[in-house]
């Protein structure tokens, strides 16, 4: 079984960077949706997919394409997360880490390309 993901949708916000000695991680939202029938009607669900995107230092021109309102595709794979708190509470989470994003062109774009 193989431990992936892949998701079309729009960044919420433009990404928050943080940068470290080596490396840099940017923290971003996804909105997805989807139509929901109920009965005789049809309703659109969505909601906010947060994702991680590690980049060395100098490596990170993907970041570019992370601001609010980007069409996107992103790939990358699943990581569990635990951790205990000062409380003695154990936590746990699934991140979203994202190894690849593509920006989807707008129909338009796609419409006078063709």
């Amino acid at each position: 079984m193989k431990n992936s993901f892949e998701i079309n949708g729009f960044v919420a916000a433009t990404a928050e960077v943080r940068t470290f000695t080596n490396s840099s991680l940017a923290k971003f939202s996804i909105a997805v949706s989807r139509e929901e029938n109920i009965g005789d009607s049809a309703s659109r669900v969505s909601a906010l997919i947060g994702c991680e995107m590690w980049r060395k230092n100098g490596e990170s021109d993907s970041f570019n394409l992370l601001v609010k309102g980007a069409h996107l595709q992103v790939s990358g794979y699943f990581q569990p997360q635990t951790w205990t708190d000062k409380n003695g509470v154990k936590h746990n989470r699934v991140v979203l880490v994202a190894t690849e994003v593509v920006e989807i062109p707008k129909k338009e774009d796609t419409a006078k390309a063709g």
